[in-house]
């Protein structure tokens, strides 16, 4: 029997060139939207690469700015708005993970300038219309179609020297990306196959990256994951997981990567029994009998972080981020309790099993 169904997809704007060496194409495409002179933006880590794609732009290079940092603070943004008003240059290249994009983000917000990116990570920021930026120790959001980069530039090549222990953490937060999206409020058939589709990949290649990490396919395969679990993110709306990963991320400066990898498995416990067609879809994503053990048992043979304490949140911070999580919390299968919640983060500190 047929069952009727009701919903809303709205296609994002923005064009993505995908593929080995894309990036040598970045002053043709800066040409076909009128484009002079780019500010290429990387952190520290990533200042070489930066410079290299500066000096691939030639004339076409307005200079570098490597300050980019995690959870985007918003004093950071402001230094190099100065950097940027001087350059004079009329777009933004951001090369890296979603710090740089981020930063890149929160510049074209504040400028107006065209936002170009070229991701070397799976964190998915590029496709997201999302802006996350950090103040007085509190992590807020926003969404605004004009946060969305209007290019981006898959290049598998700057993949390969990611690091395998930064290329599994950023793999499982863009799996997180995809999870969320199939109990979301305001999901629908397509991103719910695209998230599907993006746990399954990612699964499936991110051990193989472990065990190689220079296996072009595997690392293909993994941004191709990536990408398709960006666009789930951008398309509805965040729950529990996110909520919890901007708390602890923004009051305690826990790495973004790792803070989504350890939370995974308890967000998705939290919400399995209201959420079963979402569970169903993530257990035949990853060949698992049980969603969340599932996201755990991979994050485990893959040699990621399983608590909060190996990443460094105190313990005393516990009760702390159980009221902030409640306080203005995002919809939710599940409501959003505060004693539930601390049991949560009380077992994902200590490492305990998922239940």
């Amino acid at each position: 029997m047929l069952t009727t169904r009701e919903f809303i997809y709205e296609t994002r704007p923005g064009r993505v060139v995908f593929g080995a060496g894309s990036c040598n194409k970045l002053s043709e495409e800066m040409k076909l939207r009128g484009l002079g002179r780019a500010l290429v933006l990387s952190t520290k880590q990533q200042a070489d690469i930066a410079n290299r794609i500066s000096g691939m732009l030639g004339p076409m290079s307005a200079g570098t700015c490597d300050l980019a940092t995690m959870h985007t603070p918003v004093e950071i943004t402001e230094k190099a708005l100065v950097i940027l008003r001087d350059s004079g240059a009329d777009c933004l290249v951001s090369i890296g993970g979603g710090s740089t994009i981020g930063l890149g983000k929160a510049l074209s917000l504040r400028s107006d300038l065209p936002h170009i990116a070229i991701p070397t990570t799976y964190a998915g920021s590029e496709m997201t219309p999302i802006l996350g930026e950090t103040e007085n120790a509190l992590k807020t959001t926003r969404r605004d179609p004009a946060i969305l980069p209007t290019l981006v530039l898959y290049d598998v090549d700057l993949t390969i020297g990611l690091p395998v222990a930064m290329s599994v953490t950023s793999g499982i937060n863009a799996i997180a990306h995809a999870v969320e999206a199939l109990y979301a409020p305001d999901r629908n058939p397509v991103v719910s196959l695209m998230a599907e589709e993006a746990i399954a990949s990612l699964a499936h290649a991110l051990p193989v990256v472990a065990e190689k990490p220079a296996d072009l396919p595997a690392r293909e395969n993994c941004q191709y994951g990536a990408w398709l679990a960006g666009i789930c993110l951008g398309s509805v709306s965040m729950a529990i997981h996110h909520k919890l990963c901007h708390t602890l991320g923004g009051t305690f400066n826990l790495p973004h990567a790792e803070t989504h990898t350890v939370i995974l498995p308890y967000a998705t416990a939290y919400v399995a029994e209201f959420a079963p067609d979402a569970m169903a879809a993530i257990e035949r994503a990853l060949g698992s009998e049980n969603a969340a053990s599932g996201l755990r048992d991979l994050a485990k043979s893959l040699g990621a972080p399983l608590s909060l304490a190996q990443i460094g949140m105190p313990e005393d911070g516990i009760e702390k981020a159980a009221d902030l999580a409640v306080k203005n919390a995002y919809w939710n299968p599940r409501p959003l309790e505060r004693e539930a919640i601390r049991d949560l983060l009380n077992r994902a500190y200590h490492g305990a099993p998922p239940i």
